[in-house]
């Protein structure tokens, strides 16, 4: 068993830094309900206690809190109504309505939609936030506005706006964009220096090819990218880039405008074979996440578990740059008996 000289924020560090962690730094994401099934099976009292005693390095989320006029009940900021909806071991909250669907104009929006404003927030719990996470790694700020917009026009509609309405995308991420832009720096500005990552992400791959097209990706969403990547570099926090699915064709892009780290590492869809990520990238980038979460944790056994985090210790974690997690959240699916596996798989050879 290695002897832990790190705190989770000491080890994160390590390896941001290229320097090496006293063991291979853990993080975790998972529903609700499948964070109760694990509680339950280790007999803990919170989920808190169980992932402390399986060695996750968990980041710890700081933020404002809302202060702006009432939003109706089932609705969101942007004014979106959600439903939850059932899928058998859980439930998702799914959008139902979709505010700006019916306009075809950026003058049609400006003159019916209120867009909210950085000042809609109230910062001044963020130092108390920072102090409460103590030594875990904290994560502020950041961005996904084409998530956003997808919601806010459906998303058939937000992809054929790239081709029907270039105007109207570009209007709408850039008050996405802006608003971004605008509570992260505020979030800095409360975080006396403490926030070590920032979420600058945006979902660009399916299961086997990209969702956009490379002149779509420049025009549409790396100016705002930029802009915020360069935003989290000049307050000393590192980019943590989210991107789902076969999104090899984007990655040299997204280097160059200055990611730090790249999440999930979803090793099955073409393009994305771990060892050449790693050879090719594996200088300029940190990769977080990795252990197959379609297959593996939800179906695989035990023994598969194992398998993979030891195959990804050696393929991504080889000379450092590797930061264990699921490929995104661990589903009630999942038996706790594949997380626990994870994690004491890890901690053991790590």
């Amino acid at each position: 068993m290695p002897v832990e000289t790190m705190t989770p924020r000491e080890r994160w560090l390590a390896v941001l830094q290229r320097r090496s962690p006293d063991r291979v730094p853990t993080d975790y994401w998972a529903t609700p309900e499948a964070s109760a099934k694990l509680v339950e099976h280790m007999g803990c009292g919170t989920i808190q206690e169980a992932l402390t005693r399986l060695h996750v390095d968990a980041v710890a989320t700081v933020g404002p809190a809302y202060a702006g006029p009432p939003i109706p009940e089932r609705h969101d900021v942007l004014g979106i109504r959600y439903r939850s909806i059932d899928y058998g071991t859980g439930a998702y909250s799914e959008a139902e309505t979709h505010p700006l669907a019916q306009f075809e104009s950026v003058d049609a929006i400006e003159a019916a939609y209120t867009w909210p404003s950085a000042d809609w927030y109230d910062y001044s719990g963020i130092a108390a936030q920072v102090a409460a996470a103590g030594e875990a790694p904290i994560r502020g700020g950041g961005s996904e506005p084409f998530l956003a917009y997808c919601l806010l026009r459906g998303m058939e509609q937000a992809m054929m706006d790239m081709l029907e309405h270039p105007d109207i995308v570009d209007y709408c991420l850039g008050k996405l964009f802006d608003l971004a832009y605008e509570t992260t720096l505020l979030t800095y500005e409360q975080a006396s220096g403490r926030i070590m990552i920032t979420y600058v992400a945006e979902d660009m791959g399916s299961q086997d090819r990209m969702m956009f097209s490379p002149a779509q990706v420049r025009r549409f969403l790396l100016p705002g990218m930029k802009r915020m990547i360069d935003l989290a570099h000049e307050a000393g926090a590192y980019v943590f880039h989210h991107n789902d699915g076969a999104v090899r064709p984007v990655l040299p892009t997204m280097i160059e405008a200055g990611i730090d780290v790249l999440n999930p590492i979803q090793w099955r869809c073409p393009g994305m074979e771990r060892e050449g990520l790693k050879r090719d990238f594996g200088d300029r980038i940190v990769f977080h996440g990795g252990v197959d979460n379609q297959y593996t944790l939800p179906m695989g056994t035990v023994a598969e578990v194992r398998q993979e985090v030891a195959d990804n210790l050696a393929i991504l974690g080889a000379g450092g740059g590797y930061i264990l997690a699921p490929c995104h959240n661990i589903q009630a699916v999942s038996p706790p008996e594949n997380i626990v596996a994870m994690y004491e798989t890890c901690y053991e050879l790590g």
